[in-house]
């Protein structure tokens, strides 16, 4: 397990763009697959995005394709979720997870490492 936390949540209105950010300090991030998760009130949690340690591979859920963007950042240990043209059904909370396997998944029970999240409320 290693410990990360995410920032960068905030209110907007639909359309406009947010930019989080998952930050594991005293570990290299580069290591780990990092998964992005969000959850609404009384619905599941849902894997939005990965990017695999292995490859740099990285995978969206459907709802997101073409609208958000999971990259790393190195030289600042650091991985970003670019939320562009944000609806509001993203509105939820939005975790960071870690974990050391060959490749990313956007199952939630494959990682064991997470952080305490970041609200996104997107609305008018």
């Amino acid at each position: 397990q290693v410990q990360v936390v995410e920032s960068g949540g905030g209110l907007v209105q639909p359309g406009e763009s947010l930019r989080l950010s998952c930050a594991a300090p005293g570990i290299t991030l580069d290591w780990y697959n990092i998964g992005w998760f969000r959850q609404a009130p009384g619905k599941e949690r849902e894997g939005v995005s990965c990017i695999s340690a292995y490859d740099g591979s990285t995978y969206y859920t459907d709802s997101v394709k073409g609208r958000f963007t999971i990259s790393r950042d190195n030289a600042e240990n650091t991985v970003h979720l670019q939320m562009n043209s944000l609806k509001a059904e993203d509105t939820a909370v939005y975790y960071c997870a870690a974990n050391n396997h060959y490749y990313c998944s956007l199952s939630a029970i494959e990682y064991d490492s997470w952080g305490q999240g970041t609200q996104v409320t997107v609305a008018a």
